[in-house]
C-alpha cells in the first residue's frame, strides 16, 4: 500500500513551472501560467518584429485617439442625461436662466460649467473624434497609395474601411446628443434625407426617430447607438484588425535585406512598446492642448433646439462635408409617380454617397481581378511606381475637396466675398472635370518621377562639378548612387498587361473571349501597358554606362 501511495504521489504534476519560485510574484506568475499559458503566448508574440518608419505611426494615432474617446466618453456618461423631458434651466450660466430646454441640453451645459473638468473632457472627446477620423483617412491613404491592401490584407482593408465609416456616423450621433440648435438642425436635415428614400424611408425614420421629430425618443435612441451599438462593433473590428496585423506581419519599405519573407525592424518588447507608450502620451498631450486652447461646439452660444429656428452657421463636422456638398449642389429635381413625389434633389446624392464609399471598400478586389496577381505582398510600392493607382487616389481626394467646398458654400461666399451661385456652379462643373484633370496630371507626374529615377540609376546624381573634356566639351560630373539607393530605385516589380486568349484554339475552332475577359484585358493595359509605366533600368544598361561606353 505504501508503495502504491508513493507512486501516485510521484506522478502528481507540480503546480509551478519553476522548482522554487524566487518570490511571491514569480509564484503568482507561475500559478497564472499553469492555467492560461501566458509564458508561451508572450514568448511567441512579445519578440515580434515591427519595421520602423514614420508613416506607420498613422495607424497608432487612430488607435490612441480611439482609446481617448472611450476614456473621456465614459466620464461624460456619468453626468449626461439622455432625455427629451422639458426642464427650466436654473444653473450657473446666466444668459440661459429661466429658458425651457431638454434635460439633454441642460445636462450638457452643466457638464460644461459645473462639473469639475467637464468642459475640458467634452473638448478632448470632440477633438479626439475629429483626430480619429482624420487619422483613419490619412492612414487608409497611406495603405492605398503604397499597395498595402494587396493579398493577404484585403479583409483587413475592409475592416479599416468599416472603422472609418462607423467613426463618421458615430461622430454624427455624438454631435447630435446635446440637443442644441446647431445639432438639431443637422438632425432635421438627416430626417429629410432619410424620408427621401422611396418605400423604406418612412420606416427607417420611425426606427431611428421613434415618431415625428423632435419627439421624445430621438436623444435616448441616439445615445444608445452612440455609446453602445457602434462603439461595440468598432471595438470588435479594431481587435480583429490588430489580430490580422500580427498574423500577416507588418508591411515594410523596400531596402537591402528586406524580402517578402522577412521583417527588418525592432522587437515589440521592449523597444516598440516603449516607443508606443511614449507616443500615446504625446498624442494625448497634443489633443489635450488643442482642447484647452481651441473651443469647439460651444452649445451655450447656440441655445437649445427649437423647431421654429435654424442656426445660420449650421455646418457638419468636416468628414461629413462630402455628403453635405452633394446635397447642396444637386438641383432640386422632383418626379411625381402614381401620386407620390420622388425628391431627386436629395435621393440622388444620398445614393451617390454610399456608392463612392463602397468603391473604396472593394478596390483591392477590383485591382486583384484586373492584375490576376495571386501572390502575397509584404513589400510596399512607392506611389510613383503605380501611376494609375496613385492617380485614382488623387482623383478621389480632389472630388472630396470639391464637394467639401460645396458643403461650405455659404462660408466660402461670406468669407471670400464670392457669389453663392458661382460657387455652386463651380462645384457642379468641378464634380465631373476636376477628378479627370487630377488623374491625368498625377499620372504624368508619376511617370516623370519614374524617368528621373531611371536617370539617377544610369547616370548617378548631379554633383555640380563641371569638367572640361580633351576635345573642349564641358560636362557635369555625376556620382554613382550607393548600392542601397540603387536597390530602392530598382526593387519594384513591373507587371505585364493581361493578354487576350488566341481567337482560335489548337484545333482551329473559333474561341471568342467573353465580355469580362475583354474588359479585364483592356483595364490591365490601362494599368500596365505602354504609357502607364516607364521600363526600369536593367543591370546590363547600368553596367554598359558605368563601364565608360557612351558615358561622359
Amino acid at each position: 500500500m505504501s508503495s502504491a501511495s508513493s507512486t501516485t504521489s510521484g506522478a502528481a504534476k507540480p503546480t509551478s513551472t519553476r522548482a522554487n519560485p524566487a518570490n511571491k510574484w514569480e509564484a503568482a506568475a507561475d500559478w497564472t501560467d499553469g492555467r492560461l499559458g501566458i509564458y508561451s503566448l508572450a514568448k511567441s508574440n512579445l519578440r515580434k518584429i515591427f519595421p520602423d518608419h514614420w508613416s506607420f505611426m498613422l495607424g497608432e494615432i487612430c488607435l490612441y485617439s480611439f482609446i481617448i474617446i472611450i476614456l473621456t466618453g465614459v466620464y461624460l456618461t456619468l453626468f449626461f442625461k439622455p432625455s427629451m423631458a422639458e426642464v427650466v434651466y436654473n444653473g450657473s450660466y446666466v444668459p440661459l436662466k429661466g429658458i425651457g430646454m431638454s434635460e439633454a441640453y441642460a445636462s450638457t451645459v452643466n457638464i460644461s460649467f459645473e462639473v469639475r473638468g467637464g468642459l475640458l473632457i467634452r473638448q478632448i472627446h470632440h477633438w479626439a473624434a475629429l483626430v480619429f477620423v482624420a487619422a483613419m483617412l490619412v492612414h487608409m491613404m497611406r495603405v492605398f497609395f503604397t499597395g498595402a491592401f494587396r493579398k493577404p490584407r484585403e479583409i483587413n482593408w475592409v475592416f479599416g474601411f468599416l472603422l472609418l465609416v462607423l467613426g463618421m456616423f458615430d461622430g454624427f450621433f455624438g454631435y447630435s446628443l446635446p440637443d442644441d440648435l446647431l445639432s438639431g438642425t443637422g438632425i432635421r436635415f438627416m430626417e429629410g434625407a432619410i424620408l427621401a428614400v422611396p418605400l423604406v424611408g418612412t420606416y427607417i425614420q420611425m426606427f431611428l426617430y421613434g415618431g415625428e421629430f423632435p419627439g421624445t425618443d430621438i436623444i435616448p435612441r441616439f445615445f444608445t447607438i452612440h455609446v453602445l451599438l457602434i462603439p461595440g462593433i468598432m471595438l470588435g473590428l479594431l481587435v480583429a484588425h490588430l489580430i490580422l496585423v500580427f498574423y500577416h506581419k507588418h508591411t515594410q519599405w523596400a531596402g537591402p535585406g528586406k524580402t517578402e519573407k522577412n521583417v527588418v525592424g525592432m522587437p515589440l518588447m521592449p523597444v516598440y512598446m516603449a516607443k508606443a507608450g511614449g507616443f500615446f502620451f504625446l498624442v494625448f498631450g497634443i489633443i489635450a492642448a488643442i482642447s484647452a486652447i481651441a473651443s469647439i461646439n460651444p452649445i451655450w452660444a447656440y441655445g437649445p433646439y427649437r423647431p421654429d429656428q435654424v442656426s445660420t452657421d449650421a455646418q457638419p463636422d468636416w468628414y461629413m462635408g462630402f455628403s453635405e456638398g452633394l446635397i447642396r449642389v444637386m438641383p432640386g429635381w422632383e418626379i411625381s409617380l402614381w401620386g407620390h413625389t420622388l425628391n431627386l434633389g436629395v435621393f440622388v446624392p444620398l445614393m451617390i454617397f454610399p456608392l463612392v464609399l463602397v468603391a473604396i471598400a472593394v478596390y483591392p478586389f477590383i485591382e486583384g481581378w484586373i492584375t490576376g496577381d495571386k501572390r502575397e505582398h509584404h513589400i510596399l510600392d512607392r506611389p510613383r511606381n503605380a501611376p494609375v493607382r496613385t492617380a485614382l487616389g488623387a482623383a478621389w481626394i480632389s472630388l472630396y475637396l470639391v464637394l467639401l467646398i460645396g458643403g461650405g458654400n455659404d462660408l466660402f461666399a461670406t468669407h471670400l466675398h464670392l457669389s453663392l451661385n458661382a460657387i455652386t456652379y463651380f462645384v457642379r462643373t468641378g464634380f465631373f472635370v476636376v477628378p479627370v484633370i487630377t488623374f491625368i496630371v498625377t499620372k504624368r507626374w508619376c511617370l516623370g518621377l519614374q524617368r528621373r529615377d531611371k536617370e539617377k540609376v544610369l547616370h548617378g546624381r548631379e554633383t555640380g562639378v563641371i569638367k572640361r573634356l580633351p576635345h573642349g566639351e564641358f560636362v557635369e560630373v555625376h556620382a554613382q548612387l550607393p548600392q542601397k539607393d540603387l536597390f530602392k530605385l530598382t526593387a519594384h516589380e513591373q507587371n505585364e498587361p493581361v493578354e487576350l486568349p488566341a481567337q482560335t484554339d489548337e484545333n482551329g475552332v473559333a474561341a471568342k473571349a467573353g465580355v469580362l475577359t475583354r474588359t479585364r484585358a483592356k483595364l490591365s493595359r490601362g494599368f500596365y501597358g505602354e504609357g502607364s509605366q516607364i521600363p526600369k533600368p536593367t543591370a546590363e544598361e547600368h553596367h554598359e554606362i558605368t563601364s565608360g561606353h557612351g558615358h561622359h
